[in-house]
């Protein structure tokens, strides 16, 4: 199954540039109440502050882009940010029988996916990887785990048969 939201780049652009742009009116704004109108008094400050609550809960909830491809024997996970100075992109690929469990969390404002997997120097150790999903349809989101349930299911049938024959 292949998963990915590539293609609301131009919208998270355009969300990000109509912050930044509210910033810059704001603080246009701001310097022509202190200077020239005084019509606002304190409240002038909020012409900066809210465009920068925007755009801090805009980077708060993570990485925008999230590919996911589980076609074949490997998993892939991609997952980037708009502005690509701004984190560095995960991407992460293995076999599929290497996955052991997987929760998605959903606070607030942002919804993580993390993925425990089997550990290649450890065996009886695991590692958990994370990634931002704040930016996937509720649809994406469920098939993303409808997608992970399937290969753990085959994960455990698999261990259940080897088990079984040796």
């Amino acid at each position: 199954m292949r998963l990915s939201n590539r293609s609301r780049i131009p919208i998270y652009n355009f969300v990000l540039t109509l912050i930044n742009v509210l910033i810059v009116i704001g603080l246009a704004g701001f310097v022509l109440e202190k200077t020239r109108l005084a019509m606002f008094g304190n409240e002038s400050v909020l012409f900066v502050l809210l465009p920068v609550v925007l755009l801090i809960l805009f980077l708060v909830r993570g990485r925008q882009i999230f590919e996911y491809d589980s076609d074949g024997e490997a998993v892939n996970f991609k997952n980037r940010n708009i502005i690509p100075f701004l984190s560095k992109e995960i991407r992460d690929e293995f076999p599929k029988y290497k996955i052991l469990s997987y929760e998605v969390v959903n606070a607030i404002f942002f919804k993580k996916l993390f993925v425990k997997i089997k550990s290649r120097k450890e065996h009886h150790q695991a590692i958990i990887l994370k990634y931002d999903i704040s930016y996937l349809t509720d649809k994406e989101i469920k098939d993303l785990k409808f997608s992970l349930k399937k290969i753990i299911k085959a994960n455990k049938e698999a261990n259940r048969e080897g088990k079984t024959q040796g």
